[in-house]
C-alpha cells in the first residue's frame, strides 16, 4: 500500500514538475511581441532523404584530411563543423577562449563570428520586411530625417551598395578630432552623429555598384533599434536566436569585455586588445557557436523562413555593373561561376578572428569555421564546398590547400603576403 501511494507521489509530482517547465517555455517563448522566426520547426525541416550522401564515407575522410593538414599542423584555434541537412558530418574544437591557455574551446563556448554576424543582422531586417515594419525601398531619411544622404535606402544598405564612407576610416580623418575619437568606446549611434555632424563624401555615389562597408551593417543595427524599440542585443535575442534555439549565442557589450572568448595574435599567442570600435554591432559582435549558427543555416533551408517574394530576393546578385564571379546579395556574399553554379556564403574578420560560413542551396550543407587564433588559412574551409557541389574552382583550390603542409605560424616575408593574396577577402 505504500509503495502505492509513494508510487502515485512521485508521478503527480512528476505531471507537475512537467507542466511547470512546459508553461516555462510557452511564457519564454510568449515574452516578444516582435516579428520573429518562431515560425520555424528545427526538426521539421529536412526528411531522411535530405540527409543521405553519396560516397560519405570519402567525403569525411577528405574533410578529416584538410582539418588535419591544415587546423591542426597550422596550429588553428576555434570551431569547425560540416553539415548536411541537420546531420552533422564533422565537428572539432582546439584552442582556448582565454588567455594563458584558459576555457578549452568546445561545443558551447561561443566565438565572435564578425562579419558573418551581418547575415544575421540582414535577416532580422528582412523579418521586418516581411511583417511590414519597414520596405526594402525606403530612405533612411525616412527614420533618420537629419541623415545626409537621401539616396541611401534600406536596400542599398543591406547589398552593400549605399556608397557610404568606412567609419572605421571616417572618425580618423575628421579634422579637428571630434569628441567621439577621444571615448573608450563608440557606439552606433556616435558612427550616425558623426555623419549627420560632417557629412564626409560618399566613396561613391549610391547605387552605382558594390563597395563593402561596415558602416552599412551598423546603421542598419539602428535601424532595428528605432523600430522595434528595443536594444539590439534585445532585438536579436527575440527576433532570431531564442526563437532558433541559438542559446550560446548573444550581441558583444562592454558588460561581456571580461568573459567573452578572447581572440589572439598568431605569434605568443597573445590576446588582441580591445579598441574603440569594439562595440559597434550590426556589422559584427554577434558571438555564438558552429551548432547555434548550424540551426539558423538549417532555418534559412526552411520553406517557410520568409514568405517567398521576400526569401527570394535574398540570393540575387545586385552588382553586376563589372564581369566576375564575385557578387553580393542580402547579407550574403556568392560566387556565380561560369557553369551556373552559384555558392553563397559569408566571411568574417576582426582582430585575430576569422570565420567562414558557407550555406549550399542545392545540397543542403553548412560549412562552419571560427576561428580565434588569427590565420589566414581559415578561409580555405570555403573550398570544401567544392565536395558537395559543382564548383571545379573550390574542388582545385582544396587540392592545393591539401598539398601544401607550411602554415601561418611557419610563414613570413613573401610566403606570408602570398598566403593572404590567394585568401578569400572578408
Amino acid at each position: 500500500m505504500k509503495f502505492l501511494q509513494l508510487f502515485f507521489f512521485i508521478l503527480f509530482f512528476g505531471f507537475i514538475l512537467f507542466s511547470c517547465k512546459k508553461d516555462n517555455k510557452k511564457n519564454e517563448d510568449a515574452k516578444t511581441t516582435l516579428p520573429n522566426y518562431s515560425n520555424i520547426n528545427l526538426d521539421d525541416i529536412f526528411k531522411r532523404k535530405d540527409n543521405h550522401l553519396d560516397n560519405q564515407d570519402s567525403i569525411v575522410a577528405t574533410i578529416d584530411q584538410y582539418y588535419k593538414n591544415v587546423w591542426e599542423k597550422g596550429d588553428l584555434w576555434g570551431g569547425f563543423l560540416v553539415a548536411k541537412g541537420d546531420k552533422i558530418l564533422y565537428e572539432h574544437y582546439r584552442g582556448f577562449a582565454q588567455d594563458n591557455k584558459q576555457e578549452p574551446i568546445n561545443d558551447t563556448v561561443a566565438l565572435h563570428v564578425a562579419s558573418i554576424s551581418k547575415t544575421l543582422t540582414a535577416m532580422a531586417t528582412m523579418k521586418l520586411i516581411e511583417a511590414g515594419k519597414i520596405k526594402l525601398d525606403d530612405p533612411l531619411t525616412k527614420y533618420f530625417p537629419k541623415f545626409p544622404y537621401p539616396k541611401v535606402t534600406v536596400f542599398t544598405l543591406l547589398s552593400q551598395r549605399s556608397g557610404l564612407p568606412k567609419y572605421e576610416y571616417v572618425i580618423e580623418k575628421i579634422k579637428p578630432e571630434p569628441a567621439e575619437y577621444h571615448k573608450k568606446y563608440l557606439t552606433n549611434q556616435d558612427i550616425l552623429n558623426l555623419l549627420i555632424s560632417y557629412k564626409p563624401e560618399l566613396a561613391r555615389e549610391t547605387n552605382t555598384g558594390f563597395m563593402y562597408c561596415n558602416t552599412n551593417y551598423a546603421l542598419l543595427a539602428l535601424l532595428i533599434e528605432k523600430i522595434t524599440k528595443t536594444s539590439f542585443p534585445e532585438a536579436m535575442q527575440q527576433i532570431v536566436f531564442r526563437p532558433l534555439k541559438m542559446k550560446n549565442t548573444y550581441i558583444f557589450q562592454e558588460k561581456d569585455t571580461l568573459t567573452a572568448a578572447k581572440s589572439f595574435f598568431q605569434r605568443g599567442p597573445k590576446v588582441y586588445p580591445y579598441d574603440r570600435l569594439d562595440l559597434i554591432y550590426g556589422d559584427k559582435n554577434v558571438y555564438t557557436t558552429p551548432r547555434d549558427l548550424l540551426n539558423f543555416s538549417k532555418a534559412m533551408f526552411a520553406k517557410n523562413f520568409l514568405r517567398s517574394d521576400i526569401q527570394e530576393k535574398i540570393f540575387e546578385p545586385y552588382s553586376n555593373e563589372k564581369a566576375g564571379i564575385n557578387n553580393y546579395g542580402i547579407g550574403f556574399r556568392m560566387k556565380i561561376f561560369d557553369n551556373g553554379e552559384k555558392l553563397t556564403y559569408h566571411n568574417g574578420w576582426w582582430h585575430g578572428t576569422n570565420s567562414v560560413f558557407a550555406h549550399l542551396l542545392k545540397s543542403n550543407v553548412t560549412i562552419i569555421a571560427i576561428g580565434n587564433k588569427y590565420s589566414s588559412r581559415v578561409y580555405t574551409a570555403l573550398a570544401l564546398s567544392g565536395l558537395f557541389e559543382d564548383f571545379p574552382y573550390e574542388t582545385a583550390k582544396l587540392q592545393k590547400d591539401m598539398s601544401e603542409n607550411d602554415s601561418v605560424k611557419n610563414s613570413s616575408g613573401k610566403a606570408a603576403q602570398k598566403e593572404s593574396n590567394d585568401s578569400y577577402s572578408e
